[in-house]
């Protein structure tokens, strides 16, 4: 599942005219970075929630077949993280998704990162698998972190007023069953980070390459001269 149906408030003025996903970043859509990255790690089919400008995110999408595309409608409501999850359930089916942030690239490492968040998933241990960046370093973040992590995986909340070494980087992999309960309503995906915390259940493998939250026009240049020192 991709979301995409955010209002791009910090990327105003470009969200005046365009929804955040089709904002373009090095010659490609914010959208198609993600959606090659999910065809690159061999995901068939995603399913990509709307709201904000939705029919500009429809036509752009009317042409793609790898990965095929399923539309989760959001029009009458925008559901946030959460809730857009829960409405796009019968679309997922019973099996772990992946789950990315529209506004979520990076630049590789050796290792593609979807293919090693897919590779660490074990159902019989994990909820919910994030893919996190280090704090420090990574290109249009600049805030004070989210998560340690334990030897074994498992993560932590950061406490209040300290800095913790890794961000969620806006990719994961859920478990359906951790939605059980959940009903179609507008809520946080933090809320099921905390139940899976609570459970023991929430782990992150450290993202391999370089991070680059590209949520305002300013972190556009920024990730473009990393892109393009990356490729030189």
């Amino acid at each position: 599942m991709v979301l995409a149906a955010g209002l791009g408030t910090r990327m105003r003025p470009l969200t005046d005219t365009l929804p955040k996903p089709l904002v373009p970043v090095a010659g490609k859509a914010l959208l198609d970075h993600v959606l090659d990255r999910l065809a690159d790690a061999g995901v068939e089919t995603a399913v990509v929630n709307i709201h904000h400008k939705a029919d500009l995110i429809e036509s752009h999408l009317k042409g793609r077949t790898r990965p095929a595309i399923v539309i989760s409608d959001e029009r009458g409501e925008l559901l946030d993280t959460g809730g857009g999850v829960v409405k796009a359930l019968p679309l997922l089916g019973t099996e772990p998704f992946f789950h990315i942030n529209s506004d979520t690239i990076w630049i590789e490492g050796v290792t593609p990162n979807l293919g090693r968040l897919a590779a660490q998933f074990d159902p019989a241990t994990m909820d919910i698998a994030l893919l996190v960046a280090a704090t420090t370093g990574s290109i249009g973040y600049d805030g004070r972190g989210d998560f340690a992590m334990l030897p074994d995986g498992r993560l932590k909340r950061r406490p209040e007023r300290e800095i913790a070494p890794f961000v969620y980087a806006g990719a994961a992999i859920l478990a359906p069953a951790t939605f059980a309960g959940a009903r179609v309503e507008k809520f946080s995906l933090n809320r099921m980070f905390d139940k899976a915390l609570e459970a023991d259940r929430l782990f992150g493998l450290r993202l391999e390459g370089t991070w680059m939250h590209v949520g305002t026009p300013a972190a556009i240049k920024a990730a473009e001269a990393a892109i393009s020192e990356s490729v030189a």
